[in-house]
């Protein structure tokens, strides 16, 4: 289990408040398709032929798409800084929505999030907040994930949820069909052969029962 960084600014425009409401984070790059299945060759061609990128430039862009689809798994942990806060999530498989591949929306390479806590940056370590601040779109903790001190925000206790309620500044009404399409998927995941994913997908559907 490892935990990563993502800016909130895919595309130059601040997501922050779409990530929260529909549960999922974005690296950008629209335009060069899904890419579930495509190796380093192909998406260099393809970043070349659409952003025209080279050098260095194309090097870190590749690296950054690298991260997001294939390094980061199914239940690592995310944060993602929002002005003096940041939001920690628990993210899940990559996966490409073809209707947002538009320079307008951009948000067509994503993973699933289930938002644990919204962390006061005061509360960070030392090492967690030197790495927020480096540069690029995504990074991986580069210390072992104890180094950074979040089991306490990972269960949050009452006090804690108290003080920072988990993005109760964004609820939305979401509808009936939408609600039984993430049903039927975490039902899915009842049946997957991960021992964790389905203890997660049980977790989630009984909190939904309350």
């Amino acid at each position: 289990m490892n935990l990563y960084r993502l800016e909130s600014n895919p595309c130059g425009v601040d997501r922050m408040k779409r990530f929260l409401e529909d549960n999922f984070v974005s690296i950008g790059y629209p335009g060069i398709g899904d890419l579930e299945d495509v190796g380093d060759s192909e998406l260099k061609d393809r970043l070349t032929k659409v952003y025209k990128y080279e050098g260095q430039e194309l090097a870190d862009r590749l690296n950054e798409i690298a991260v997001f689809v294939h390094a980061m798994q199914d239940g690592d942990y995310v944060l993602v800084v929002e002005n003096d806060s940041v939001h920690l999530g628990d993210v899940g498989d990559y996966y490409y929505v073809e209707t947002s591949d538009t320079m307008e929306d951009g948000l067509c390479h994503r993973r699933g999030v289930t938002w644990l806590n919204r962390i006061p940056s005061s509360e960070l370590n030392d090492y967690v907040r030197e790495w927020l601040s480096s540069p690029g779109a995504i990074a991986e903790f580069e210390y072992p994930l104890s180094s950074a001190q979040l089991d306490g925000w990972v269960s949050p206790n009452l006090s804690a949820q108290s003080q920072m309620p988990v993005v109760a500044d964004h609820r939305v009404h979401v509808d009936r069909e939408t609600i039984e399409e993430a049903l039927e998927i975490l039902k899915q995941a009842l049946r997957c052969e991960d021992a964790d994913r389905r203890e997660r997908a049980a977790a989630a559907i009984l909190r939904y029962a309350k």
